[in-house]
C-alpha cells in the first residue's frame, strides 16, 4: 500500500510540473502533452530505480523507448490512413495496430538477438 501511495504522490507531483511546463508553450494544448506520459514514465522510472537499481531501470527505460518509436509509427501510419478517405474503417485501424506490433515487437526481438549475440 506504500508503494501505491507514493506512486500517486510522485505522479502527481511530475504531472504537475509538467503541465505547468506544458503552460509556457503555445498552443495550451501542449499542456496535455507534456502532462500524460513523460510524468507517469518518469515516475515509474524512479521507483524502479529506488526498489529494483539501475539495471532494472534501464531495461525499463529501454523499453519505454522501443514502446515511443512504435507510437511514432502507429501515428504515421494513422496519418497515412486518415488521408485515404475510401478506406474502412476497421481496416484501417487493423492495418495501423500491425504497425505499431511490427515495429514494436520488432525492435523488441531485434534488441534481444542483438544483446544475445554481444
Amino acid at each position: 500500500m506504500g508503494e501505491i501511495a507514493l506512486r500517486f504522490v510522485l505522479g502527481g507531483t511530475i504531472v504537475s510540473l509538467f503541465s505547468l511546463g506544458g503552460e509556457v508553450f503555445k498552443p495550451k494544448t501542449f499542456a496535455g502533452i507534456f502532462g500524460s506520459a513523460p510524468s507517469v514514465a518518469l515516475a515509474g522510472l524512479t521507483l524502479a530505480f529506488a526498489g529494483d537499481g539501475a539495471p532494472y531501470a534501464a531495461i525499463e527505460c529501454r523499453s519505454m523507448m522501443i514502446g515511443a518509436l512504435g507510437l511514432i509509427a502507429y501515428s504515421g501510419a494513422c496519418a497515412f490512413a486518415a488521408a485515404r478517405p475510401g478506406t474502412a474503417v476497421w481496416l484501417s485501424a487493423g492495418m495501423c495496430w500491425l504497425v505499431w506490433a511490427t515495429v514494436s515487437f520488432g525492435l523488441g526481438a531485434l534488441l534481444h538477438w542483438v544483446s544475445a549475440i554481444a
